[in-house]
């Protein structure tokens, strides 16, 4: 059977976009359909992920099959093992009959595990071996069962840091990245933004019998130009608004800037440069802001430290101490150093890179009022305190809510709850 064209596939299945990397996508979809591999869609949050393993099914000889799409993120975690591999009358609490897993069900089709990295360590285990073997336990059976299903998994995940963290088998990593499939997010597809919201207008329009709202160039240039942190699902959601709410149908930056979130991450993105000379790289923004509240802190410790030191008396008087650095990797900020030395000579200040250098004498120090300094005691920042910072402020912005706060710090529900249990946060 002919493979078909790409532009056929977008049609049938409601995708806009002519980017190369969305096209690239597309056609490994398309060569990869045809076998059984494992396939592992990547790329973030609404990015359009569900698309591609129905793309998969439609093209495989499986496609007269069942097709389940199951997410898991959603399952709690007690149940997940009976939902995708079935029980047995009385193997649990509930249990009041024989159940079906979605592995059986679909014996000959396709199953979608969309978020597979929230997936239990004990149910990894498990799908591996359906992957490898093809054969499952029912949950309270002893009877090993055979299938034949197509796995095609998604997640938004960086499944590298997983492994190493071991939030995620490596094993069973590699078994469903047999075919890797990245989908590119919507920031990275510009020129893709106004056709987008072309569709998403036209489509509002047609549903709720009205003209559609259109926009001008400078418009187009700010839905450009903001960083889309929703990817497509945020564009959609935000050209509803607009369509609903506005009476007027051409919409200028003054219009569209009163839908862009100022508060979220992504209205002006920050630019880093990342050469192969530089000591770092960030993958995000997030993790910028952590970088720079850590390097703070640590400025911060050793600053008090040496303040204690010379007010204790623990430095020489001979020694040259160099009391704090602030420097920066591009040069282009001074380097500031202030050495203590004997008390019979003068206290030089030098800034470097400076054309002035100040020297206090030993006189102008005696004037000055010297208060005590408290005992030092070194205060630590780790990322468990940020991120439980986080998910404070979180509920407490949606009032409790804990869903709505879930969707604000980008994790699933199973993920949050685990954590408000893991730092003891149920009375929130």
């Amino acid at each position: 059977m002919a493979r078909p064209d790409i532009q056929q596939v977008k049609q049938r299945f409601g995708i806009i976009g002519n980017t190369p990397d969305l096209n690239r996508a597309i056609d490994i979809a398309l060569q990869v359909a045809p076998t059984d591999m494992s396939v592992l869609v990547t790329g973030e949050s609404g990015v359009g992920k569900e698309s591609f393993p129905q793309i998969i099914h439609q093209f495989s000889h499986r496609k007269h099959g069942t097709y389940i799409a199951v997410n898991c993120g959603s399952i709690p975690e007690g149940t997940i093992d009976s939902e995708l591999f079935g029980h047995e009358k009385g193997s649990f609490t509930g249990a009041t009959g024989e159940r079906k897993g979605y592995f059986e069900v679909a014996n000959g089709g396709t199953l979608f595990l969309d978020e597979v990295g929230e997936l239990p360590l004990s149910t990894q285990a498990r799908l591996l071996r359906v992957l490898e073997t093809g054969e499952f336990i029912k949950v309270g059976s002893s009877k090993v069962e055979k299938t034949d299903v197509r796995v095609v998994a998604a997640t938004n995940l960086d499944m590298i840091t997983a492994t190493r963290n071991g939030r995620f088998r490596e094993d069973l990593y590699y078994r469903l990245n047999t075919v890797p499939i990245r989908i590119p997010a919507l920031r990275d597809r510009k020129d893709d933004i106004p056709l987008l919201f072309r569709k998403f207008a036209s489509d509002c329009a047609e549903k709720y019998n009205m003209p559609s709202i259109v926009l001008t160039e400078s418009a187009k240039q700010m839905l450009k130009d903001y960083y889309w942190p929703g990817n497509i699902r945020q564009l959609k959601n935000i050209t509803e608004q607009i369509s609903i709410i506005e009476q007027a149908r051409e919409i200028t930056p003054d219009i569209l800037k009163l839908y862009l979130p100022a508060n979220e991450v992504g209205l002006i993105p920050i630019h880093t440069s990342t050469g192969h000379n530089d000591p770092k790289s960030f993958s995000n923004e997030r993790e910028i802001l952590y970088q720079v509240l850590f390097d703070m802190k640590k400025d911060m410790n050793e600053l008090k430290k040496i303040v204690h030191d010379i007010v204790a008396g623990n430095l020489k008087a001979s020694d040259a101490v160099s009391a704090s650095t602030i420097s920066k990797s591009d040069n282009t900020l001074p380097t500031m150093v202030v050495s203590a030395a004997d008390k019979g000579a003068t206290t030089p200040l030098t800034i470097k890179n400076d054309p002035h250098t100040i020297t206090p004498t030993r006189n102008d120090i005696a004037d000055v009022d010297i208060i005590e300094a408290p005992e030092y005691e070194e205060e630590t920042l780790s990322l468990q305190d940020v991120e439980k910072d986080m998910i404070i402020k979180a509920l407490d912005r949606h009032n409790g809510k804990r869903k709505n706060a879930a969707q604000d710090l980008k994790i699933s529900e199973r993920t949050l709850y685990r954590k408000i249990k893991e730092y003891n946060l149920e009375n929130l």
